[in-house]
C-alpha cells in the first residue's frame, strides 16, 4: 500500500512543464525579472479579476511587502493594532510584529475555520482603535466575508486578505481575494499553482500598485510607470543623473526570476482544471463526513466554488482525535496540523505578544488535523480516505 502524500508533484503535468522549462532556460537571454514575470502578472490579473498584480519571490514576501507598502503610504503606522486570524500561518503575523504593528488575534468559527463578522464585531468592541484586518481565507473556505468587508468599510478598518490557500474559491459568485483592499497569493510547491517559489499581490488601486513595485525592488522607480517616476523625482527634487539610483521608501529585493514567471505562465493555463479537481475531491470527502457524528461538520452554504487546499477534520474530543490520527497513519495517509494551528501557541508569538487563548482556535489546534487534497489524486486513493471517514457509520 503506497502512502497518500499531501502533494505528488512540483507542478501539474510536471514532465511537460519541465521539458518546456529546459528549452526556455537554454534559449533565454535574460533570466532576471523581465517579460515572463510581467506576462504572468497580466495573466493572473485577468484570471483573478483584478486590475493590478505584482509578482514577488514568494508568498511570505508578498505579505511583508504589502504591509510595508501600507506603512510607506501611511495607510498604517507603527503602533497600530491589526486584527489577524488566530488559525493561520506565521507569515501572516510575523510582518506585523517585524514592522512595529500590534497583532490582535481573532478567533475563528469551528464550522468554517475562518473569522466571521460576529467574531469581528465582538472583538471590535474591545479594540475600537484597531486600524486594520489581515484576514486568512483558510483552506479554501471563508465565513460571511461580505459582511466583514462591509463592517470594515463602516469602521474605516483597512481590510487585507491572505488568499494563499484559497485560489479559485468563490463566495456568492465572487472570488476570494477580491473582497479586501488588496490580497496576497502563494505559488509555493503544493499550493494551487506552483512556480516552485513565488507570490502575488493584487489590488485595484493604481497608487498601491506603483508603490508595491517600487518597494519590491530597493525603493527605486525604474520598474514604475513614467508618470510615477516623474512624480517621485519632482516631489523629492531629484535630477536626472541621480534619479535611477534614488531610493524613495523602505523596501526590499523581492524580485522573482524569469524562470518562475515562465512556469507561472504555463501553470496558469491549468487553473480551471486544478480548481475543478480539488472541488470534486472535496465534495466526496465532505459527503463522507456528513453522517459521521464523531466529526464536526463544515458549514459552507454560501460558497459556490470550494477550491479546497487540504481537507480538515475536527473531532469532538481528544480521544476521537487520537483514534483517527492513528487510523490515518496506519493506512499511510499523510496528515498534518490544521495550517499552523492556534498561532498563539507558537513559540515566536508568546515571545513578542501577550494574548489570551481563543477557544475555537485552541480546539482546532488540539482536536484536528488535515489530509491532502490535490488534483492528482486517483479514485483508489480517494476511496481509501472515504472508507476511513465512513468507518463509524
Amino acid at each position: 500500500m503506497e502512502k497518500i502524500k499531501l502533494i505528488k508533484s512540483t507542478f501539474l503535468n510536471e514532465k511537460e512543464t519541465k521539458q518546456k522549462l529546459c528549452e526556455f532556460i537554454k534559449n533565454a537571454e535574460i533570466l532576471s525579472m523581465n517579460k515572463e514575470c510581467k506576462k504572468f502578472e497580466e495573466n493572473f490579473s485577468k484570471k483573478q479579476g483584478k486590475k493590478y498584480s505584482v509578482y514577488v519571490s514568494n508568498g511570505s514576501c508578498a505579505n511583508l511587502l504589502l504591509m510595508q507598502t501600507m506603512i510607506n503610504m501611511e495607510k498604517l503606522n507603527k503602533g497600530d493594532k491589526i486584527f489577524v486570524s488566530s488559525l493561520t500561518w506565521p507569515t501572516n503575523i510575523m510582518p506585523i510584529i517585524q514592522l512595529g504593528l500590534v497583532p490582535v488575534l481573532l478567533d475563528v468559527e469551528k464550522n468554517t475555520l475562518n473569522v466571521s463578522s460576529k467574531i469581528l464585531k465582538e472583538e471590535y468592541i474591545k479594540n475600537p482603535d484597531v486600524k486594520g484586518l489581515f484576514l486568512t481565507n483558510a483552506l479554501g473556505f471563508c465565513s460571511d466575508i461580505d459582511n466583514i468587508r462591509d463592517f470594515c468599510q463602516e469602521k474605516n478598518i483597512l481590510f487585507l486578505e491572505d488568499n494563499c490557500e484559497s485560489l479559485g474559491s468563490e463566495y456568492k459568485q465572487t472570488k476570494l481575494g477580491n473582497f479586501g483592499f488588496a490580497s496576497t497569493f502563494s505559488f509555493f510547491v503544493g499550493h494551487h499553482i506552483s512556480t516552485i517559489e513565488g507570490g502575488m499581490i493584487c489590488t485595484d488601486n493604481e497608487e498601491v500598485y506603483e508603490n508595491l513595485k517600487s518597494a519590491r525592488a530597493h525603493g527605486w522607480t525604474r520598474n514604475n510607470s513614467p508618470e510615477f517616476r516623474e512624480k517621485m523625482k519632482t516631489t523629492h527634487n531629484v535630477d536626472n543623473f541621480y534619479n535611477v539610483y534614488t531610493f524613495y521608501n523602505l523596501a526590499y529585493n523581492f524580485r522573482p526570476t524569469e524562470i518562475n514567471g515562465f512556469i507561472g505562465n504555463i501553470q496558469i493555463n491549468y487553473w480551471d482544471e486544478i480548481v475543478e479537481k480539488r472541488e470534486r475531491n472535496f465534495k466526496q470527502f465532505y459527503e463522507a463526513t456528513l453522517d459521521n457524528n464523531e466529526i464536526i461538520n463544515l458549514d459552507l452554504k454560501d460558497m459556490n466554488i470550494i477550491s479546497n487546499f487540504g481537507f480538515p477534520l475536527l473531532f469532538n474530543d481528544i480521544q476521537t482525535f487520537e483514534k483517527y490520527k492513528q487510523l490515518f497513519i496506519e493506512n499511510k495517509i499523510e496528515i498534518r496540523p490544521i495550517i499552523g494551528g492556534d498561532i498563539s501557541k507558537q513559540p515566536f508569538f508568546s515571545k513578542w505578544v501577550d494574548n489570551e487563548i481563543r477557544p475555537n482556535a485552541n480546539e482546532i489546534h488540539t482536536k484536528g488535523f488535515y489530509f491532502g487534497n490535490n488534483p492528482e489524486m486517483n479514485s483508489d486513493e480517494i476511496n481509501r480516505i472515504v472508507t476511513l471517514l465512513n468507518s463509524t457509520k
